[in-house]
């Protein structure tokens, strides 16, 4: 009776033991993946679908590049100190949760994505992501598409006419790029265990990835 007693206990040792072998593995897997989605890295890419007063100016590398009727429109909104520009600032995002060291892939969900926009050294509009953006656990960019739309001369009224359309142009002109922009942003990410805040805001920048 004694010996059935011990095999008892000694079976249920051991069954504890395995289970909190199991969680032990569990937690540190979990553990791992909350880590690696808190180290998610982010880099301006592109400027897109970039408009000065409604005109397009993707095709465009310079003053000489507009025609009479888009001169008019343009010296018209400079006449009535409305200068507005909408474009799309894409952030290349990377998640190095991408299945290496022994843990699952495991794909990160952008829940918020607070960001203010530095153009030319002077803070500008701020804003927020539509709707929630997953970065998948790849190793692979993906694409934060953050839409932007200001008054130029709201935040550039030192600049005259022509230097204000370069600054649109350097942008989203030909050949145009992201390099006078620095973004600082907060992102919000959804995981099993609730939403993960990054404790400070992120400084973005287009030549180098977030370390």
């Amino acid at each position: 009776m004694m010996a059935i007693t011990r095999k008892k206990v000694l079976k249920k040792i051991t069954f504890l033991f395995i289970i909190l072998l199991l969680l032990s593995n569990l937690s540190c897997s979990v553990f791992q993946t909350m880590s690696n989605i808190g180290r998610l890295k982010f880099k301006l890419g592109n400027v897109s679908n970039f408009t000065l007063s409604g005109i397009t100016v993707s095709n465009k590398s310079r003053l000489a590049d507009f025609n009479a009727l888009d001169l008019l429109k343009l010296s018209s909104s400079f006449a009535q100190r409305n200068f507005p520009v909408s474009f799309t600032l894409n952030v290349e995002a990377v998640n190095p949760n991408d299945g290496t060291g022994g843990y699952p892939s495991t794909n990160a969900t952008l829940k918020s994505f607070a960001w203010r926009l530095i153009l030319d050294n002077k803070e500008t509009v701020t804003g927020n992501i539509a709707q929630p953006v997953t970065v998948p656990g790849t190793g692979q960019a993906a694409i934060i598409p953050l839409q932007v739309n200001m008054n130029l001369i709201s935040f550039f009224k030192e600049k005259g006419y022509e230097s204000l359309i370069n600054l649109a142009l350097n942008l989203g002109g030909k050949g145009g790029s992201a390099s006078q922009i620095t973004l600082y942003a907060k992102p919000v990410i959804s995981t099993m265990l609730g939403d993960l805040s990054y404790p400070q805001e992120l400084k973005i920048i287009d030549y180098e990835f977030t370390k």
